[in-house]
């Protein structure tokens, strides 16, 4: 687990609002992450979770509210009469230092691990073939799939994709990565091995957000665990703070539903 002695800060949101049609989803969020802090978000479906995730990298441009990162600000410049959005290709190049894992994997299918690891630096960073090639034949070592460089997602397992799919944002080197429940559309026999390149990951020092219902992941990674409902951050602390000891009466209703602990 990262110490917290970081005084750099990577991620700064502040009074993040969306709206879906007369849906107020997100109410005020606020938050902010440190030069290699693990921040894991927990909640009831539909409390904003993912729609907060995605508002950080601006897939779902917040309404009301700012985005930093590492001091940049996200989507917007400053104009005479406030601020502007900025155009979609700059959005892009901002974009280069965010690393997100969705749900499903979205690889290429026609393309090997290799090939799909190494899309982003050919195209986005525009490294030549052997330097990108090289970075990711480092990037799939680093989740345990050097072997696999040359199959088809087809011939991989779910877990496998997915590993792929953290190689693929790590080769862009971003400054913070995303993780919209990363392990949900898998089965639990190959949850655990995306939750350990996770792990190490985040023993590495990288920046990194991460919703999930995998509370003993939480336990173990994260540095702050957040606890939203209803479009609004209720409770955060440690993972011994939170999990051992939620002083929210809402948090302790999920947590005991989630962890199985009855009424006790």
């Amino acid at each position: 687990m990262t110490p917290l002695n970081c005084s750099s800060l990577m991620v700064e949101a502040v009074g993040i609002h969306k709206y879906f049609g007369d849906h107020h989803v997100l109410r005020g969020v606020d938050l902010n992450v440190r030069q290699g802090e693990v921040v894991v978000i927990v909640g009831p479906s539909g409390s904003g979770k993912s729609t907060f995730l995605r508002s950080l990298n601006h897939l779902d441009a917040p309404d009301q509210g700012s985005v930093r990162i590492d001091g940049e600000l996200l989507g917007y410049r400053p104009g005479n009469k406030g601020m502007i959005a900025v155009s979609d290709s700059v959005l892009s190049q901002q974009r280069r230092h965010i690393g997100m894992v969705f749900q499903q994997f979205n690889l290429f299918s026609h393309m090997t691990a290799l090939e799909n690891v190494m899309s982003g630096p050919l195209q986005v960073l525009r490294n030549n073939k052997a330097t990108a090639a090289k970075e990711a034949r480092k990037q799939l070592s680093l989740v345990g799939l050097e072997d696999k460089a040359a199959s088809y997602p087809e011939q991989l397992s779910g877990g496998q994709q997915q590993r792929v799919a953290i190689a693929r944002a790590l080769a862009m080197h971003p400054k913070v990565m995303l993780f919209d429940e990363p392990t949900s559309s898998l089965d639990p026999e190959m949850v655990a091995e995306v939750l350990q390149a996770m792990l190490a990951l985040s023993r590495q020092g990288m920046t990194m957000i991460i919703v999930t219902h995998e509370i003993q992941f939480a336990n173990k990674a994260a540095d702050r665990i957040l606890f939203m409902e209803d479009g609004q951050i209720v409770e955060q602390g440690s993972p011994a703070e939170l999990i051992a000891n939620p002083r929210n009466e809402r948090t302790q209703k999920f947590l005991r539903l989630v962890m199985g602990r009855g009424d006790e």
